[in-house]
């Protein structure tokens, strides 16, 4: 088998089950997961939906390794968050500890589950299904399916495409000062003097690529053309349908079982 075919076969192979469908179909889909669980703050139907979201994060096509590294922020600000509320959030019911301005109540530990159930219900299939989305193949999507503005479209795709610089500038601000002897003391001085280098490099790369892209007619007015074809396959409708059947579950289960507690207004 040559190179080229086995390349071809690895990016195959990466792009199977949801890693392999349309950029607007996931983002759509990570939206309708997330919009109708902001409305309600209760443990019933983030936990329903958490739950029913099982199957798409295993369809994912990212390895155990990938995916708990990607995320890891999730996991830390979930508990995190949950602890805080708890402590601090609204008492209400019967009062379980009491400690200086720490007043732990039923309602308030209630309401850390339920805090803590949506950030995971929120945030999995939105990291998820971000993980795998090709800046590109999103960019081309955005201006041929939702219609976005051309030159709104290719100036976020370049944006997007800087930030991968951001990691390897640093890198190499920080060899340059340690190899100039200014990086062994004032860790905190240093980072602060570095992250004011990384931003004046930033503004000036950006700058420099606005100035090219101009140069090249990217905001030119008339209609562009794209090299790649983006179009909605039934798979793709099928999982923002599962999306919406999700939260629609989930909501529904919390209305019928009496959990449902909008944020604004009664229950």
């Amino acid at each position: 088998m040559s190179a080229g075919a086995t390349a071809d076969a690895t990016l195959v192979e990466h792009r199977r089950g949801v890693a392999g469908l349309n950029a607007v179909a996931k983002l759509v889909a990570a939206l309708l997961i997330a919009l109708p669980l902001v409305v309600t703050i209760d443990p019933v139907s983030a936990g329903v939906a958490l739950v029913l979201e099982l199957p798409l994060l295993l369809a994912a096509g990212l390895g155990w390794r990938r995916f708990w590294v990607r995320t890891s922020p999730l996991w830390l600000a979930a508990p995190a968050a949950a602890v805080t509320i708890a402590l601090y959030g609204q008492r209400s019911g019967d009062e379980v500890f009491s400690w200086l301005f720490v007043h732990v109540s039923e309602g308030s530990l209630l309401l850390g589950l339920a805090t803590l159930l949506r950030v995971l219900a929120i945030g999995l299939p939105a990291v998820v299904l971000f993980v795998t989305v090709d800046p590109t193949d999103l960019a081309d999507g955005l201006a041929q399916i939702l219609r976005l503005p051309a030159r709104f479209v290719i100036g976020g795709l370049a944006g997007m495409r800087m930030l991968g610089l951001l990691a390897d500038d640093w890198r190499a601000l920080s060899l340059a000062r340690r190899a100039r002897g200014v990086a062994d003391a004032g860790r905190i001085r240093r980072a602060a003097g570095m992250a004011f280098a990384l931003f004046v490099l930033a503004i000036r790369r950006g700058s420099a690529l606005a100035t090219a892209m101009e140069a090249r007619a990217f905001g030119a007015s008339t209609t562009r053309t794209w090299a790649r074809a983006s179009r909605l396959t039934r798979a793709d409708l099928l999982l923002m349908a599962a999306g919406l059947a999700i939260s629609v579950t989930a909501l529904a289960v919390a209305v019928a079982v009496g959990a449902f507690h909008p944020i604004f207004g009664p229950a």
